[in-house]
Order: C-alpha cells, then sequence, then structure tokens
C-alpha cells in the first residue's frame, strides 16, 4: 500500500489521533464486538504473550489445545512465565472435540482459561470457536482465548454474541499489510482479570492499553506506517463487507480443494481452514525441486510442512486481497510445475474443477 510510503507524521499529533480513533472503531467491525480492540507494536505472537502477563498470576492454570506448531507456543509460553499449562493434543490436522475440552476442565477446574487456535496456520486446520465457546461457558468460569492470528478476516467471528473473552491476530494475515502489529480484543471479564494479575508486565501491560486506548491513544510510540496501512485495509474490509469477506475466502478455498482433489492430490486436514490448505505432496515428488519450479519458473509462492511433514505436505494461502483469478493462477503453476516432476494426471482438470465450482456456485 503506497500510503505506507507517505512522509511520517508524528504519533501525537491531531492528524494521527484522527487516524487511530478510524482505526479503533473499525477493528471493532472486524471482530464483531463493543468491546476495546488494543493495537500492539509486535507480532502476533507478541500480542497472546501479553495476555499471559496480563490477564493471570503465578500458579494459575490455563488450558491449552495443541495441535500444530501454534497450538504448541501456547502451550509453552505460559510456562515460561510461572503459569500451569494443561495440554490438550490433538493429531495434526484433527480439531479439538468438545469432549476433550470438556473433560480438560473437568479435570481441572480451577482453569482461569482455556486457549484455542481458531485457525491452525501449520495444519490448515479450523477450530469450531462458536461451538467450543459455548461449551466452555456451559463448564467453567474460564475465560475463553482465541488465537485469530490467520482466522480473523478469513472466518466467520462474533466476538460479543459467541463470548469470546479474549481473540488476537496479527497484521500481516487477513488485514492484508506487512507484520509488525498485533490486535487484541477484550471483553468485560478479561477486563476484569486483568485488574488482578500480578504477573511482572511492562511493555506488554495491557492495562496500559486499554487506558491508551480509551483516548484513541498508544502507551509507546506505534509502529506509524503500519496503522496508516491498516487504516486504508481496514477501510477496504468496510466497503466490502466483513460478511461478504467470510464467504469470499470460504469460497476460494472451496474452489482451490476442488482443483486440487480432481488432480488426484489429498487434502491433509480433516477440518480445513478457509485461510490456508495444506495438501500431501504426491509421492516420488522431491519437495526442494517442486518448490523451486513453482517459484522460480511460474513465480507463485507456496509453503513447505514442518516439523514431522516437511517434505511430504505443501500449504496455499488464500487470505486477504485474493480473487478468483488467483486461484486459478496458483492451480496453473500447481499443474506446470506437477507435469515438470513428471506427476502423471490429466493436464488441465485442476483448472476445469475451480472453474465449474466458481460458475456454479
Amino acid at each position: 500500500m503506497l500510503r505506507m510510503a507517505e512522509p511520517i507524521i508524528h504519533h501525537r499529533h491531531p492528524e494521527f489521533r484522527a487516524i487511530f480513533k478510524r482505526v479503533n472503531a473499525n477493528l471493532k467491525y472486524l471482530f464483531q464486538t463493543e468491546q476495546p480492540v488494543v493495537t500492539l507494536a509486535c507480532s502476533g505472537t507478541g500480542g497472546v504473550e501479553s495476555t499471559f502477563v496480563s490477564l493471570f498470576s503465578p500458579g494459575d492454570t490455563v488450558v491449552a489445545v495443541n495441535g500444530g506448531k501454534f497450538g504448541e507456543r501456547w502451550v509453552n509460553m505460559p510456562r515460561t512465565f510461572g503459569l500451569q499449562a494443561v495440554e490438550v493434543k490433538t493429531e495434526w490436522g484433527k480439531a479439538p472435540s468438545e469432549g476433550q475440552i470438556v473433560a480438560a476442565l473437568r479435570s481441572h477446574p480451577d482453569a482461569k482459561a482455556v486457549y484455542l487456535v481458531h485457525s491452525e496456520t501449520s495444519t490448515g486446520t479450523a477450530t469450531d470457536i462458536k461451538t467450543l465457546a459455548q461449551v466452555i461457558r456451559g463448564n467453567s468460569k474460564a475465560l475463553v482465548c482465541v488465537d485469530g492470528i490467520t482466522a480473523i478476516g478469513a472466518h466467520e467471528m462474533r466476538f460479543d454474541d459467541w463470548g469470546i473473552d479474549v481473540c488476537v491476530t496479527g497484521s500481516q494475515k487477513g488485514l492484508m499489510i506487512p507484520p509488525g502489529l498485533a490486535f487484541v480484543a477484550l471483553s468485560a471479564r478479561a477486563l476484569e482479570a486483568m485488574e488482578h494479575s500480578t504477573l511482572p508486565k511492562f511493555y506488554l501491560d495491557l492495562r496500559k492499553a486499554v487506558r491508551s486506548h480509551q483516548a484513541d491513544d498508544t502507551p509507546w510510540t506505534p509502529a506509524i506506517s503500519l496503522v496508516i496501512g491498516v487504516d486504508a485495509a481496514l477501510e477496504m474490509i468496510r466497503a466490502e463487507g466483513i460478511e461478504n469477506i467470510w464467504k469470499r475466502h470460504e469460497r476460494l478455498a472451496r474452489a482451490l480443494r476442488k482443483g486440487i482433489e480432481a488432480l488426484g492430490m489429498k487434502l491433509f486436514s480433516d477440518s480445513p481452514s478457509f485461510a490456508v490448505t495444506p495438501v500431501w505432496l504426491p509421492e516420488k515428488i522431491e519437495w526442494k525441486r517442486f518448490n523451486g519450479l513453482i517459484k522460480e519458473k511460474y513465480g507463485i509462492t507456496i509453503a513447505g510442512g514442518q516439523e514431522q511433514y516437511a517434505g511430504k505436505i505443501f500449504r496455499v494461502s488464500h487470505l486477504g486481497y485474493y480473487d478468483e483469478l488467483d486461484m486459478m493462477s496458483v492451480l496453473s503453476a500447481l499443474e506446470m510445475a506437477l507435469a515438470d516432476c513428471g506427476y502423471n494426471f490429466d493436464l488441465g482438470a485442476g483448472l476445469r474443477a475451480a472453474e465449474t465450482y466458481f460458475a456454479t456456485c
């Protein structure tokens, strides 16, 4: 966005204050909340860390679902701060069940929070946040805390209606600008919990962020250019309409998957996200060669698998300002790179399947 290349303005000047006021209002629209959504100058990981240090005290118990690299992080991070983290582990590519959450809460009735990953980037797996929030609320007083880093702007999120207490996202995903900002939505219950937290904190103290937010300000120097960029992005989201954006992401994801399956390839996740699609790499195709071809020869960037799935799966994003032609371009590049690697399939089958989906759905 060219607006981020404009000359810097002072962050305490009325000009910036007016921009930030608009950003704060539009963030509420993005999360579908009337509660404060604070902006932090850090990555999404920093945003999640701010919730651990700002909401809890040493020795508190939190339940965290681990179904991938990021869920794993939300198990390990609270332990760093002296919290008791109860791990609910799911197989990669599978979403947590209601039964798993209920069992964890019954075993740990003192749990102060449950951390869920709405869209696990490493596995392309989506969690039914609406249902699990109801389960948590019905079985405990634990805060419902959501990693929405690759979900906000792609998946339906109704913060107030669903009874969410904390939701975090980052600037480089559904908000379509470079990394460097985190956004944290906080319920009244979360704001109350902040008043009792005794963990050490300073820069990532959400109490300070909320106090400044009330005056459309920040406690520390903000990432000015990124805030200006997210202002433009949020205006785009407003213009398209958040429900239309959710539908667009679902439509792009489903069309891409139709194309991939038409090529004879298998999807990785049992509960696929609308933000990213992981795909099993066909046997006898070497990941480095395939990735090199699709990037250097055809100009398309995809991501590989992580941990035990490195070299076995690849991931395709459809998050942000993608459209139908982008999905067709990705499928075309996939087909040509697969053909270069000697994969046997009906050339054009993926494109036809996606095009048919777009034409009929």
